[in-house]
């Protein structure tokens, strides 16, 4: 490898940070590619969870000590989200996961909306970017466009999308990444037609987080949603959200609740092991290579796993496209995606596939993932797909693992 990816910490110093990386099954040693799925945790989340629980564990804004350690917590947290996206604290919104951030986002939104008014969803997406927006078109009124996929390639029909942008579209949802496809969709520009025509813009990068390092300044998104589990930090939700746009959605909330951004948007009491766990994910991400400042140290680290994850998967690519009975979907390693290959192999259920990889010790995913219109307009059935991505922690040899245990299955059925 050359490049960024001879830089930073190694594959094998990576994986020492990995508790569950000592996982075996049937005497083997496990493999996850089931990182598009959720990613395994370094040591030092899980420390900083239990840490949190063990000496601070206390509600927020009271005047005794744990009260206020607990305060601090979620600032340095939130600071250190906000030089992930790139954005600043006060933009930054912790839930439950995105499905339920966006749910709640987009009531808020739809009080001001009404019929005549549009909203334009994707037929690539993740549902929980389309179900939300589905919902307050039923309650609302409001019309919803949905813009198709190519069959052929995974790509979005992105000048389709453009163009259906008219004066009467509130908002545009779009995906940066399709997880079930791995194909990246070229956001920035949507977000820009929809801004230079007056709608507002929500991107899902619960996908693309992990790969590609959020810039909500670059992308000119008004709304983006990620998930830390994806990027090796604990089951939570993080909104962005313009800290004016923030401050004047009409949002469903409790009225002795805060009224200023961005807690106005943070129902209830939240999460706060998980928010003090995603700062120590992104401490771990920062830590792989790292630079004078954190933000330039999340850049530097991304870029180095970027390269080492492709890398690997034109390896997967290539040992799995060419094997018989296989059909992958989406682009190729050469094209703008995520490490993260999606096939079947014909006349064998996808979850028979996945129980031959887990007796062989591989733990791959299988089913539509939530993105159940993909897989209905691929004709696959309920069965769905075989999922398989590349995360930090993963090599060569277990890559070649895989390669192998298809093409047992794929040349024998």
């Amino acid at each position: 490898m050359t490049g960024a990816a001879t830089r930073g910490l190694s594959v094998a110093q990576i994986r020492a940070e990995f508790p569950a990386l000592s996982r075996v099954h049937r005497g083997l040693p496990v493999a996850y590619f089931d990182g598009p799925g959720g990613t395994q945790v370094p040591r030092q989340v899980i420390d900083a969870m239990a840490d949190y629980l063990r000496h601070h564990n206390a509600n927020t804004h009271w005047e005794y000590p744990s009260s206020q350690e607990t305060d601090q917590l979620l600032a340095e947290a939130r600071e250190t989200v906000g030089d992930f996206l790139n954005c600043r604290p006060a933009e930054v919104v912790f839930g439950l996961n995105m499905t339920t951030l966006t749910f709640h986002l987009a009531r808020g939104l739809a009080r001001k909306w009404g019929p005549g008014d549009e909203v334009i969803v994707t037929e690539l997406d993740h549902h929980g970017n389309v179900g939300p927006w589905e919902a307050i078109a039923q309650d609302r009124g409001v019309t919803l466009h949905r813009i198709p996929f190519r069959l052929a390639d995974g790509t979005l029909e992105l000048e389709r999308l453009i163009e259906a942008i008219g004066p009467r579209t509130r908002l545009v949802a779009v995906g940066w990444a399709a997880n079930s496809l791995g194909t990246v969709t070229d956001v920035a520009r949507v977000c820009r037609a929809a801004r230079d025509r007056g709608a507002m813009s929500f991107v899902d990068a619960v996908h693309s987080a992990p790969h590609v390092l959020p810039d909500v300044a670059a992308i000119g998104c008004d709304y983006l949603a990620c998930s830390p589990y994806k990027f090796y930090g604990p089951h939570l939700g993080v909104l962005f959200g313009r800290q004016a746009l923030i401050e004047s959605i009409d949002i469903p909330k409790l009225a002795p609740a805060p009224n200023d951004a961005p807690e106005r948007l943070e129902t209830g009491t939240q999460n706060h092991e998980g928010i003090v766990a995603t700062k120590a994910a992104l401490d771990f991400l920062a830590a792989i290579a790292p630079d004078e400042s954190r933000r330039g140290s999340l850049q530097a680290g991304y870029q180095v796993l970027h390269e080492r994850g492709m890398t690997l998967f034109r390896r997967l690519w290539e040992g799995i496209s060419s094997l018989p009975r296989v059909r992958w979907f989406g682009l190729g390693p050469d094209g703008p995606r995520t490490p993260t290959l999606a096939f079947v192999i014909d006349g064998i259920p996808s979850s028979r596939v996945a129980r031959h990889l887990a007796d062989r010790a591989l733990f791959a995913s299988h089913g539509d993932f939530y993105a159940a219109t993909v897989v209905e307009r691929l004709g696959l059935g309920a069965e769905g797909l075989v999922r398989a991505g590349v995360a930090c922690y993963t090599t060569e040899v277990e890559v070649d693992r895989l390669i192998t245990a298809v093409s047992e299955l794929a040349r024998r059925g």
